[in-house]
């Protein structure tokens, strides 16, 4: 009994170890064999396309390393993915949209992964796979979904030029809008004109009954010889407050008599800023400027004037007792624009004006404040480098819509010399005094084209132009004041200006005719003797006393050191020929030319820097030119 169980145990222990051999063996072959196929096969993973949501194929047998940009359009993708590997059906997959996913997905068998409106940015989609064996494997496609059109930079540039386009027609709309009313305004002027002429016609008609020819025709021309459009006139209405109760008082004959001399006072000052008066009409008083001389500085002036007018007014006022009824107060209204005029020039010159700009004027002065400058918008905008204004309010004026009315509280600080910015200091009539220059200069050069002999064929309008640009660039160069400036420009304006009337001593010609051109542009006594010592300065061989003087002679000698020195120096040589100066020799004169410009030194540090290389090559080129 006991054997047979001895033998049964031995029994089953040997079947254990025959099968436990036989699995081994199994498994050595399926080893053997996967050794023998892994030979001919490397597992792998790849992508083997991307579809967009038509289905339609975006990329195929892409590279890895290669970022491919998708259209912003291509927004839903499908991502097909595979393993080669033999037993495929045990490939499990893992993938991540870097720049949308935030983690890696579990291992499934799913071949592929659908990603739907991806924003604009750039992204990285990576696969791994692995097989029963535990291997692991990774791939990458790489793109750029680009951006829409609208969120790039030409885009927005489109967008900016379409609102700037749209800004742009709106304005010309409302410009349209503007114009056509303008037009319908014009219209109405132009039948209102129609009317005028058709009544000036039966006027004239009448005249020619009543008078001969000859005296008709005669009182026509004056008619239009007189009557002349402005295009900037300023206009200043007054009204003197307390006219009335004149009467009332018990000095009232005083008063009266005060009122006279306040007119007569009224006219010293306006003349005294070439501000013409118009009339007086009671309490009223109408002065404009800008006429019958057009200028660029009435609005200025007119605003001196009334600065001076009210001071005038509180001089009056101090000498009454009764201040807490004050008889005398001043309301002043002042406009810019155009203006017609009727001058007749008898014994005494009258004027009479009329038009928008005087209707303006008027209104301003009614709706203005007592003891204020009143100014329009119009006028604003031309002094306020000068004065500091204030606004106070718009008034409706009919066919012109609101306007903006300001009045003055003072001169600017820097341009005042009290506390009280009441009174004008030496920088404000230097500013004023450039503004002036403009209009001196557009007279001059008018004059100087006009007047001077076109056989001066040097010294004529382009010297003049040529030195009045030299001494700017020289003086600024050379840092003098902006007074300087003015009276260096101006004496280059002037210099040459003696030719008008004579070769011979023109400086001191020129001297005279500055002595009675500038006193009506507002140029002081002092100043019109610095000008005129400038303008001798000039005078050959130059001998300058001081810095200006130096500025000057250098300017009006500058072409010695230009490129076009020969010909300017032929063209001094023709002028001097045909005023018989010299003889007709060009020889001789490049000879004495030579010496000249042997001797000859610029004064300035600017000049010497600007011109001495120069002319010393012009020297070289006229030397060439001589026959000796």
């Amino acid at each position: 009994m006991t054997n047979n169980s001895l033998l049964k145990k031995i029994t089953i222990l040997l079947l254990f170890i025959l099968s436990n051999c036989l699995k081994t063996n199994a498994s050595n072959t399926e080893f053997l064999a996967d050794s023998s196929s892994n030979k001919d096969f490397i597992f792998d993973v790849i992508i083997d396309k991307v579809l967009v949501v038509n289905d339609s194929v975006l990329y195929k047998n892409f590279n890895k390393d290669t970022t491919y940009r998708l259209n912003h359009k291509d927004n839903t993708l499908v991502f097909y993915f595979k393993s080669p590997d033999n037993d495929s059906l045990d490939i499990l997959f893992k993938y991540k949209l870097i720049g949308f996913d935030k983690k890696w997905s579990n291992w499934e068998k799913t071949s592929f992964k659908k990603y739907k409106n991806l924003s604009d940015e750039r992204y990285s989609f990576q696969i791994k796979a692995k097989n029963k064996r535990r291997i692991i494997k990774t791939n990458e496609f790489n793109f750029t979904i680009s951006e829409p059109f609208y969120k790039t930079t030409a885009g927005f540039i489109i967008y900016f030029l379409f609102i700037l386009l749209l800004i742009i027609m709106i304005i010309k709309k409302k410009n349209y809008l503007f114009y056509k009313e303008k037009l319908h305004l014009l219209n109405e002027i132009e039948n209102s004109t129609k009317e005028l002429v058709q009544q000036k016609e039966k006027y004239e008609t009448l005249i020619s009954e009543e008078l001969s020819k000859k005296d008709a025709l005669k009182l026509k021309t004056s008619f239009k010889e007189r009557s002349k459009r402005y295009k900037m006139v300023t206009v200043l209405f007054s009204n003197i407050t307390g006219f009335n109760k004149l009467a009332e008082q018990k000095n009232s004959k005083k008063l009266i008599d005060d009122l006279d001399k306040l007119y007569i006072k009224f006219d010293e000052i306006v003349k005294s800023h070439n501000v013409e008066k118009i009339k007086t009409a009671g309490d009223t008083y109408l002065c404009a400027g800008g006429i019958p001389e057009k200028n660029k500085t009435n609005p200025i002036e007119v605003i001196l004037a009334a600065f001076e007018m009210q001071e005038y007014i509180q001089k009056i006022k101090n000498k009454y007792a009764n201040k807490n009824e004050p008889i005398w107060d001043i309301k002043i209204g002042i406009h810019t624009g155009p203006v017609f005029a009727d001058i007749r020039q008898n014994k005494k010159r009258s004027i009479d004006i009329w038009g928008d700009t005087v209707t303006i004027a008027s209104r301003i002065n009614s709706s203005g404040e007592f003891n204020k400058i009143n100014i329009s918008a119009n006028t604003y905008e031309l002094i306020k480098d000068y004065f500091i204004c204030k606004y106070f309010g718009k008034m409706p004026i009919k066919y012109e819509g609101d306007i903006n009315m300001f009045y003055i509280e003072s001169f600017r600080n820097q341009l005042s010399e009290d506390k009280e910015c009441l009174k004008a200091n030496n920088k404000f009539y230097t500013k004023l005094g450039h503004l002036r220059f403009d209009d001196l200069e557009n007279y001059m050069l008018n004059k100087i084209e006009e007047k001077l002999s076109k056989s001066l064929f040097y010294h004529n309008l382009k010297h003049t132009i040529d030195v009045s640009v030299q001494v700017e660039i020289i003086g600024k160069k050379e840092g003098v004041t902006e007074e300087e400036m003015l009276l260096l420009k101006t004496a280059a304006l002037f210099h040459d200006s003696g030719f008008i009337k004579s070769y011979t001593d023109h400086e001191l010609i020129g001297i005279q005719i500055a002595g009675e051109i500038l006193p009506k542009y507002g140029y002081s006594h002092k100043q019109i003797e610095v000008i005129g010592d400038l303008i001798f300065a000039t005078k050959l061989p130059p001998k300058p006393k001081n810095k200006l003087e130096q500025i000057i002679c250098d300017a009006d000698l500058d072409y010695l050191g230009r490129v076009d020195y020969i010909p300017v120096s032929n063209n001094l040589f023709k002028e001097l020929v045909a005023h018989k100066i010299i003889p007709n020799d060009i020889n001789e004169w490049n000879k004495t030319q030579i010496k000249f410009i042997e001797k000859h030194q610029y004064f300035t540090k600017t000049a010497k820097t600007l011109r001495e290389v120069n002319k010393k090559l012009r020297l070289e080129e006229i030397r060439k030119l001589v026959n000796y």
